[in-house]
């Protein structure tokens, strides 16, 4: 009996009768053999990775050959481009025993057409898969599959990289889904202007170094957190949803070719310190990437138990957790007696606890835990509550079940990004500091605005901005906590975005003359564009009133608010209104229709007009856009992010600052000359 994955998708497909575009049969496999990683990959000197390879043989459909049998004894050799090893099979480049061979079938629909009559088209496969091998000189190498008489070649690159080490710590920035259009808002909101001049700036403005990522993933031009964040942490493309891996064609989502990250590979090299913190559920795509291998982001469980004990059974290291791990995502740590959705059911805060790690779950807790023990901070059931709604509209943090002890009581104590980041930041220094390899060891650090992106998805651009600006304000308390403990020298600070979304402002909203109006037409004429548009009256009722020296709005409900919005979305209503009761939800099911079909939320927005959708209705959300990311850098090593970039080269960039190249030769270096 024939048994049908799901439909897989991935890269175009390239034959000479179809070209798969919204479906594809398998991710970088043009031919029928595949090899993974893909042609065009790029690697680091000594990087550990797994290679996966198929035969395909599709039983119908526009490329079956009229053979449903794949070839089982299909060849495999690696060679290096004017090397003197010659071409030599896969097990004896890598000095392993053959791998075995594996078989199985899968299904994907070559079209809408195909989707919607609901004949798929089947394939059958041959595989083998080399875990965990590497490569140790620089240079090009060529990788060859032959099979039924034909071949597949890939192109690797190992890059030529220096091994000497020149910061001893990284701290990254990363907000989710940020682009130069959401900074341009959150710097007219949050700073004051006089005759067209700002009278301050963000933090972000005042880096030496500003360059520009594409963000494009393996086989869409359109990528994910997951993928995205992936390209960042490995320096490999790969497929919406996977984290850490190149998707293969198999059932199973956890023996996908797996790829070593950065904080992997600078605890194998130096045995750094790992600090991971984001406003999102910790599980989530941008902070799970570090440490998790699957192609299903939505592994959570899974993505907790690889925090403390790398990928079971297949850890690249004698892993032994990160020195610090905050954020959201309770619901994964408390046992399922308490309604918990845990790895294998285990109470994770006692695994954490048990493992020696202090576990806090409130702000209060967290500013008063000691420096020199590794940290586990959960503070929230899923993302964590956003900045508008932790330091405006208070209340709105009542009522939602949300404490992270699973006792359906409510999260009124939660830290934002900058309390988590600068308590991650003195227990990474303190612990680096005391260890007798202090020198040689530093730390990485990790620290995420999730919520940018989850608030731009439901339109409420408001939160966005706030998240922002907290992110802003963060880079600015690290910057001033780094100068404090002697280590700002030392560390490179990079910030960037994983993606983004087609968002702009383009004008100002008279909010009291349209909410007047009676007709959505005659709405319409509350926005003011070119000189109409006037000045931002977000500042004016007074002075900052949230932090010392922090630049936030004073005034989030003003009567003219921005004229903003995304490039797409669902059908929604606007009345350019803050949202006070709470993050918006600007697309809902109707009664009587199938389930994924949305209108507008006629209690969203409430007196606005209606935004027709240009999504599919079956699209609740905004998507992410094709726009390139910025990325600002200072210290060690700033130059090397200037200019347009492609957002696996942030990667190759800190692990060339960390030193984690280690070829056939190197004997690498203590950090910056000690």
């Amino acid at each position: 009996m024939v048994v049908l994955s799901k439909p897989i998708a991935a890269i175009a497909v390239f034959v000479s009768v179809v070209t798969a575009q919204s479906f594809q049969r398998l991710g970088t496999c043009p031919d029928l053999g595949c090899i993974l990683p893909p042609d065009q990959a790029d690697f680091l000197a000594g990087q550990r990775f797994d290679i996966r390879l198929e035969v395909h043989a599709p039983v119908n459909g526009t490329q079956a050959t009229g053979n449903p049998n794949p070839d089982e004894k299909f060849e495999f050799t690696i060679e290096r481009v004017g090397g003197h090893r010659g071409v030599l099979s896969g097990a004896k480049w890598f000095a392993v025993t053959e791998p075995k061979l594996e078989k199985w079938t899968f299904s994907w629909y070559e079209d809408y057409f195909a989707r919607d009559a609901g004949t798929p088209s089947i394939v059958n496969v041959a595989s083998k898969a080399f875990r965990k091998v590497f490569l140790d000189e620089a240079g090009e190498y060529k990788a060859t599959l032959k099979y039924n008489g034909k071949q597949t070649v890939a192109t690797w690159r190992v890059r030529d990289l220096q091994e000497e080490r020149k910061t001893r710590n990284i701290l990254f920035f990363i907000g989710d889904g940020m682009t130069t259009n959401m900074i341009t808002a959150a710097r007219l909101i949050g700073h004051k202007q006089k005759n067209g001049i700002y009278q301050t700036k963000m933090a972000m403005d005042q880096f030496p170094v500003l360059g520009h990522a594409m963000t494009h993933s393996i086989d869409s031009f359109i990528t994910d957190s997951a993928n995205s964040a992936t390209a960042l942490y490995s320096g490999h493309k790969s497929t919406v949803n996977a984290l850490g891996v190149n998707v293969d064609s198999s059932t199973n989502v956890f023996d996908d070719p797996k790829v070593e990250s950065i904080v992997e590979l600078f605890y194998r090299v130096w045995r750094g310190h790992i600090g991971i913190v984001s406003t999102a559920a910790v599980a989530d795509a941008t902070p799970a990437a570090l440490t998790a291998h699957t192609r299903d982001r939505g592994q959570a469980a899974y993505c907790v138990d690889s925090f403390l004990h790398g990928t079971k059974n297949y850890s690249w290291v004698d892993w032994d957790g990160p020195d610090v791990l905050f954020g959201g995502g309770a619901e994964n740590f408390y046992p399922p007696s308490l309604g918990g959705k845990t790895y294998n059911n285990k109470d994770y805060y006692k695994e954490f606890a048990d493992a020696g790690y202090g576990v806090y779950l409130n702000k209060t807790s967290l500013l008063q835990a000691p420096n020199d023990k590794r940290a586990l901070g959960i503070f929230s059931v899923s993302h964590m509550s956003k900045w508008l709604d932790r330091n405006v509209y208070k209340e709105n943090l009542k009522g939602q079940a949300n404490h992270p002890s699973g006792n359906k009581g409510d999260a009124l104590d939660q830290p934002g990004l900058k309390e988590m980041t600068l308590k991650a930041i003195d227990i990474l220094h303190a612990r680096s500091k005391a260890d007798p390899r202090h020198s040689s060891q530093g730390w990485y650090l990790m620290s995420e605005a999730a919520s940018i992106d989850k608030m731009m998805h439901v339109l409420d651009y408001d939160r966005a901005l706030g998240e922002l600006l907290e992110l802003d304000d963060t880079i600015t308390a690290s910057i001033k906590k780094l100068e404090e403990l002697g280590e700002l020298s030392n560390t490179l600070i990079v910030v960037t975005a994983d993606h983004g979304h087609g968002f702009d402002v383009m004008g100002s909203v008279d909010t009291k003359y349209l909410l007047s109006q009676k007709e959505d037409r005659k709405k319409r004429s509350a926005v003011g564009v070119y000189q109409q548009s006037g000045l931002s009256e977000y500042q004016n009722t007074g002075e900052l009133t949230y932090n010392d020296g922090a630049h936030f709005p004073s005034n989030w409900s003003p009567r003219y608010a921005l004229f903003a919005g995304l490039a797409t979305g669902p059908d929604h209503r606007e009345n350019y209104v803050v949202h006070e009761n709470g993050p918006r939800l600007p697309a809902v099911n109707t009664p009587g229709r199938p389930a994924n079909d949305y209108y507008a939320n006629d209690k969203d927005a409430a007196g606005g007009f209606i935004v027709n959708g240009t999504l599919p209705t079956e699209e609740p959300q905004g998507v992410h856009s094709l726009t390139d990311v910025p990325v600002f850098a200072m210290g060690p090593c700033q130059e090397l992010f200037g200019g347009v970039i492609n957002n696996i080269d942030i990667f190759f960039n800190m692990a060339n600052c960390l030193g984690l190249s280690r070829t056939a030769h190197g004997k690498g270096q203590d950090p910056i000359g000690n």
